[in-house]
């Protein structure tokens, strides 16, 4: 692959370039098909099952490329909790590094944190699998900032805003003309091309398909038709969604949503199937 087609992809140029990478198979393997960037080396910023298939998978792919399963080697996260049942993400790492247990804002959600210990630990990539810090943009455009340009392996940070968001991803969805069932934003589909190629899409379209107001919010329902979904554009995990029947029982609903999830976020409302 050309350098100038490797600028297409720059989110996932790391420091450990072809350039600087010690002679190995793994480096051999990324010359060969025209790569940039070795990885031997992965941290997973993450833990259980996770942790567990990432190892397996890619010490499959590794044996059956490499003769060898240990070509890539992982250094996993490990809270006193999995240390002291011995989880079997531990046992097959190469190595740990204990960190915080507790919540997940004490490790596996905390960007700064595993920045910084994707640093003391010397690795060329992290691979946060889902949940935690995964959909967080943050990561990847932190950890490409890192002293060692360490590679996210995943989407950049710049994707993960455009479909980690509720609106603008289903914004998105009606620009490449997928079906979508009847919501606040329906019918709009305006987006624009960033000159990486990345789709984005603009403040005020976003704004459009946005209910920050229980008047709004009852105007659109009205237009979608009853029974509708009130739908915060951020959280999860059942928190910040209520299905109302009535435009009666539309406002209590509304501060209801408002309440579960912290800060002035957008929300939005769409048809109950």
């Amino acid at each position: 692959m050309a350098a100038t087609e490797h600028q297409k992809v720059a989110h996932f140029i790391g420091g450990n370039s072809l350039d600087v990478a010690p002679p190995g198979r793994v480096r051999d393997f990324v010359k060969e098909h025209g790569g940039h960037t070795v990885i031997t080396k992965v941290l997973i910023a993450n833990n259980g099952i996770a942790a567990v298939k990432e190892i397996r998978s890619v010490r499959q792919w590794s044996y059956e490329t490499f003769g060898s399963e240990r070509a890539i080697e992982f250094t996993v996260m490990a809270t006193p909790e999995d240390l002291k049942v011995n989880a079997e993400y531990i046992r097959m790492a190469d190595r740990y590094v204990e960190v915080p247990g507790g919540t997940n804002n004490n490790n596996y959600a905390n960007v700064d944190f595993i920045v910084d210990v994707a640093e003391r630990s010397g690795v060329h990539a992290v691979w946060a699998g889902w949940g935690h810090a995964s959909e967080n943009p943050k990561l990847p455009e932190s950890l490409a900032a890192s002293k060692h340009k360490i590679v996210f392996i995943g989407p950049p940070g710049s994707a993960m805003r455009s479909l980690g968001d509720k609106i603008s991803s289903t914004i998105v969805a009606q620009s490449a003309n997928v079906p979508t069932m009847a919501w606040s934003g329906t019918g709009i589909s305006e987006t624009t091309l960033t000159e990486d190629g990345l789709v984005t899409v603009p403040d005020d379209v976003y704004k459009k398909a946005c209910v920050t107001t229980v008047e709004e919010g009852l105007d659109r329902a009205e237009k979608i038709g009853y029974p509708v979904m009130i739908k915060a554009s951020e959280g999860g995990g059942g928190k910040g969604i209520r299905k109302v029947e009535s435009p009666e029982t539309f406002k209590n609903a509304f501060g209801a949503v408002a309440g579960e999830v912290p800060g002035d976020i957008p929300f939005l409302v769409f048809y109950y199937v």
